[in-house]
């Protein structure tokens, strides 16, 4: 039970979740969490510093009212298990504290696992496969590429944005993400984290 999930039932959304293994989660959804979220997820260290600099040049610029994000997987998921939502420096400094801890002890398969079963993807609902039961009716394993870029494409918002429902904009975003599923399809360094059980159990069989 993490902060977000106790602030889920404390606003009344109500908690809906269903922890699962790596590989009941199927490669589509890791995928697509990866392109949607964090493409360099598999070679950084935990900090995208080009996407840092961007957002702090961009967020610095009064034009601009919308706030640019730079968090990579492993810094959401130290903040969706140890930390609470919220932009302060002091909460900022933990988080930046808990990335590199999960980093250097967790490894890249345990984040992604975590973040996939604690991550928010609709309103009260966490993880993969509660999100892939409560929109599709099927178990995340069995996600096509579009069905789990639809459930990927809502992430940075998901207690407004809908699947159901999607705006023109997640429409596109949706597009976006399919795409860049397509073109990492034969990235050696994702397919190897993502693939990484069936390889394992292969080669134990050997």
């Amino acid at each position: 039970m993490t902060t977000v999930m106790i602030g889920s039932i404390i606003k009344g959304n109500g908690l809906t979740r269903s922890y699962i293994s790596y590989d009941e989660m199927g490669r589509n959804a890791k995928l697509a969490v990866i392109c949607s979220e964090d493409q360099l997820f598999p070679d950084h260290n935990g900090f995208d510093m080009d996407a840092i600099k961007k957002a702090m040049k961009y967020n610095n610029d009064p034009k601009h009212k919308k706030t640019l994000g730079a968090s990579t997987i492993s810094q959401q998921t130290a903040k969706n298990v140890f930390l609470w939502n919220g932009r302060n420096w002091f909460r900022k400094g933990l988080e930046v504290y808990h990335t590199f801890m999960i980093e250097l002890i967790w490894g890249k398969k345990r984040i992604l696992e975590t973040y996939l079963n604690v991550a928010e993807m609709g309103k009260g609902i966490f993880g993969i496969q509660a999100a892939s039961q409560f929109y599709f009716k099927k178990e995340a394993k069995n996600l096509t590429k579009s069905e789990a870029a639809w459930i990927a494409v809502i992430l940075p918002n998901p207690a407004v944005w809908s699947v159901e429902n999607p705006s023109s904009s997640l429409v596109r975003k949706h597009n976006w993400i399919l795409k860049q599923m397509n073109n990492l399809d034969d990235d050696p360094e994702t397919m190897k984290l993502i693939n990484d059980i069936t390889i394992n159990k292969k080669s134990n069989k050997k």
